[in-house]
């Protein structure tokens, strides 16, 4: 069967999970959780030092079993099929593991040729990943010779060598420059077109957003909240019109007037310059913001729109939890 053909014939869901739990004595790690990411897909799986997202990804490695709950990748059970779970991922760790005393072509022609190509194919595979990484002037130093970043970059490329149908990325841009980070975007949005299915942790927000198309986000071995990054976003609180007026002055009356035409404003007298905020989640609003404002008798002012971002949802979500704690 042609790669093309093995794809077509591959479930449609990649990761399933269903109730995991993983005790340690009294410790939870994982309690209840329960995740499906279809073929094809990016889950993003966020939350703090602790929250159990490295537990999930070995017990879906096979590194580590649950202690109750079924999980199946690429439609085989991470228990019972172990082994036919790990011919079809890859897996990048938080720190990278390279061979340091070998060049960069020869890790992956290594890991290639234990994977099963051969010697030519295992050459041609080495040489597509040193390009798309952008290590291809380098592919014949030795590993220890690369940065922190050339490194890391070297261990993403050796996780696609096989060309995994389901991909784990345990925050795989840490250390990474601007530069690094794009080209490892770059590589997992093209597998997610080619349909590997791929869960990512990472603790950037902005890596979340930019990559996922659901997120999770664990706290204490739960899952506490999931969905796109928009309608989490939208959870989160709507958009938002601020306006920077010209003198302390005017924040009464820009108050007054935004509230007689049926808004809610806030005043922040102590931000520089002075300011008022507004709830715009309709497009009608910033007509009314703009008519009310433009009416007042107050100076020259700047109006700026800001929408809720996934920080702001992250922020929310676990100040929702702490306080649940106490």
């Amino acid at each position: 069967m042609s790669e093309r053909e093995a794809r077509r014939a591959a479930p449609e869901i990649g990761i399933e999970t269903v109730r995991i739990c993983r005790r340690y004595g009294t410790v939870h790690a994982l309690d209840q959780v329960s995740l499906t990411v279809p073929r094809g897909r990016v889950l993003g799986l966020l939350g703090h030092n602790g929250a159990g997202k490295t537990t999930l990804i070995d017990i879906l490695a096979t590194a580590r079993r649950p202690t109750s709950g079924t999980a199946r990748v690429a439609g085989y059970d991470v228990v019972t099929e172990a082994a036919q779970v790990r011919r079809r991922i890859g897996l990048t760790g938080q720190f990278a593991a390279v061979d340091e005393q070998i060049s960069g072509r020869d890790n992956l022609v290594l890991v290639a040729r234990l994977l099963g190509a051969g010697r030519r194919e295992a050459r041609r595979r080495a040489d597509e990943l040193l390009e798309r990484f952008d290590l291809t002037a380098a592919a014949g130093r030795p590993a220890r010779s690369y940065s922190g970043g050339m490194r890391r970059r070297l261990d993403l490329a050796a996780s696609l060598t096989g060309r995994p149908d389901v991909l784990f990325l345990d925050e795989p841009t840490t250390g990474l420059d601007p530069a690094g980070r794009m080209a490892a975007w770059q590589a997992v949005g093209g597998l997610a077109r080619e349909g590997t299915t791929v869960l990512l942790t990472t603790q950037y927000l902005d890596e979340a957003d930019r990559l996922a198309d659901t997120i999770a986000v664990l706290a204490d071995g739960r899952v506490i909240a999931t969905g796109t990054p928009a309608d989490l976003k939208a959870k989160a609180g709507g958009r938002t019109a601020t306006a920077r007026l010209a003198a302390v002055a005017d924040l009464p009356l820009a108050v007054r007037a935004l509230r007689a035409a049926g808004l809610a404003p806030e005043a922040g007298q102590d931000s520089a310059p002075p300011a008022v905020t507004v709830p715009a989640p309709a497009a009608r609003d910033l007509a009314l913001i703009v008519r009310a404002l433009d009416e007042a008798p107050i100076g020259t002012y700047e109006l700026a729109m800001t929408e809720p971002t996934l920080d702001d949802v992250y922020l929310s979500l676990m100040g929702d939890k702490e306080m649940e704690r106490r």
